[in-house]
C-alpha cells in the first residue's frame, strides 16, 4: 500500500462500527475516494472533527490496489462550511452540492476544475448566495464537466440550428407568441439531452417546453464563476424555469430523484 496526500471535500460518512466511520471524499487529486477512518468515532482521535460534513481537510491515506476501502490514516481540518448560519435553505443547497458530487462522479476519476468550483459554491452559499441562481449554476457546471453538457444551439437530434426558430414552432404548436424572445420556446429532450427542432419533435418522449429566455440564462451562467452568479440580473421568475428544467435533467440522468430536491423545493416539478 501507498501513502497518498490530498485536499478533499467531505461528502459523506457512516458508521462503520462503534469507533470507525466510513466516509466519502471529493479530492482535488484524486477524485472520489471511499475510505476507512478507524477510530474517528473516539473523543480522542487523530482527525479532531476534520472529517465532518461539508469540511475542507488535508488528507492522508493508504491506497488498496482493490476495490477496497482505503485507509484514512490522518485528516487535517482546513476549513468547515457553516453554510447553516446563512440560513436554512442556503443549507439544503449545500448538501445538494455535496449529494451532486457524489452521485455524478465516479471513484478514481480526477476532477481539479470540478473541485474548485464546487468550494467556491460552497464559500458563496456560505456568504449567503442567492440559491436561485446558484443552484442552477452548479447543476449545469456539474453537468458541463462530467460529460453531461446540454446542447441549447443546434438540435441533438439532427444537429440543425434552433435559434432563431422557436416563433415558428410556437406558431406551428399553436402557442401564442408575439415575437418577443421571453414569449418563444424551444423544444428541450430530456432523454437526448439538448433542444430538439420543430422536425425532430414528433415522436420523441420526454419533452418540455422551454422558454427561449430561460435558454439564454443558462448560456449566461455558462461563463461565469459562483461568485459572478449574483451580479446577474434574471428575473425570479427565469430562475425558477431554469431549476425546474436543470433538476428534471439531473434526475433522468441519476434515474432518480435527488433526495434534497423535497428541501430544495424542486420535489413538483
Amino acid at each position: 500500500m501507498s501513502a497518498e496526500q490530498a485536499t478533499a471535500l467531505v461528502l459523506r460518512t457512516y458508521d462503520f462500527s462503534e469507533s470507525s466511520l466510513v466516509v466519502t471524499l471529493f479530492t482535488r487529486e484524486f477524485g472520489k475516494i471511499r475510505g476507512i477512518a478507524k477510530g474517528a468515532k473516539r473523543p480522542k482521535n487523530p482527525f479532531d472533527f476534520a472529517l465532518d460534513l461539508l469540511s475542507l481537510c488535508r488528507v492522508v491515506f493508504l491506497r488498496k490496489s482493490s476495490e477496497a476501502l482505503h485507509i484514512i490514516t490522518e485528516a487535517k481540518l482546513q476549513r468547515r462550511f457553516r453554510v447553516e448560519q446563512s440560513g436554512l435553505p442556503r443549507y439544503y443547497a449545500a448538501l445538494y452540492v455535496a449529494e451532486l458530487l457524489n452521485a455524478m462522479t465516479d471513484e478514481e476519476d480526477a476532477h481539479p476544475e470540478l473541485f474548485d468550483v464546487s468550494e467556491e459554491t460552497l464559500t458563496v452559499l456560505q456568504k449567503g448566495g442567492d440559491i436561485q441562481l446558484l443552484v442552477p449554476f452548479y447543476e449545469l457546471r456539474i453537468l458541463d464537466l462530467t460529460g453531461h453538457s446540454p446542447a441549447l444551439d443546434m438540435c441533438v437530434s439532427c444537429g440543425e440550428s434552433v435559434r432563431g426558430r422557436a416563433s415558428a414552432q410556437s406558431r406551428e404548436e399553436g402557442h401564442p407568441t408575439s415575437g418577443a424572445n421571453a414569449r418563444q420556446e424551444y423544444y428541450f429532450s430530456l432523454l437526448d439531452g439538448g433542444v430538439l427542432c420543430g422536425r425532430c419533435r414528433p415522436g420523441k418522449r420526454g419533452v418540455v417546453l422551454v422558454p427561449a429566455i430561460a435558454i439564454d440564462a443558462m448560456e449566461e451562467l455558462r461563463g461565469k464563476t459562483p461568485r459572478d452568479v449574483g451580479s446577474l440580473h434574471i428575473a425570479p421568475s427565469v430562475s425558477g424555469q431554469l431549476r425546474g428544467l436543470l433538476g428534471q435533467y439531473v434526475c433522468h440522468l441519476l434515474g432518480q430523484r435527488p433526495r434534497m430536491h423535497e428541501y430544495l423545493g424542486l420535489s413538483g416539478r
